[in-house]
């Protein structure tokens, strides 16, 4: 398993699919996840520390945990099927809960759990960004900077 680091999320032109961008905290692959607008709102909401007026579903998840006494240790993105990804939620019990990536990294940036993904995800699904295409990354980096979650509002 390899850390990964979220880069945030952004809509796909021209089909207008959201995706959140991982990256490898020590190497130079990144892994683009197409996931649905309410999870790319959720995360993007996290990320910017939004807090909306009522909870929303992955904080709601955040306060069950919490009121139940459990801590979640880890989220692990286990394996990429016909294109479709796979996570599991791992607690300090050793309980282990299936979930989609996407609500699980929204989970995970709600309650500063590490995310880590299987070797063989990132070797069949990742992309390597060699140093001199950086300045491409920087580009995104400043896209994320600047989007909002109204964004990813579906019209």
């Amino acid at each position: 398993m390899r850390e990964v680091d979220v880069m945030g999320v952004r809509v796909e032109m021209p089909s207008n699919q959201p995706l959140v961008l991982l990256r490898e905290v020590s190497g130079e692959r990144y892994l683009p996840i197409w996931i649905g607008a309410v999870e790319a709102t959720a995360i993007a909401f996290a990320q910017q520390g939004v807090v909306p007026p009522r909870p929303l579903t992955h904080d709601l998840m955040k306060d069950v945990i919490g009121a139940l006494q459990a801590e979640l240790n880890e989220v692990r993105i286990t394996e990429v099927r016909d294109g479709v990804f796979f996570a599991v939620l791992v607690f300090s019990s050793g309980a282990e809960v299936s979930a989609r990536p996407s609500d699980s990294i929204a989970l995970a940036l709600r309650t500063g759990t590490r995310i880590v993904c299987a070797e063989e995800v990132l070797d069949e699904a990742g992309l390597a960004v060699p140093a001199e295409q950086e300045d491409e990354v920087e580009k995104f980096r400043e896209f994320l900077d600047h989007v909002t979650p109204e964004d990813f509002d579906a019209h």
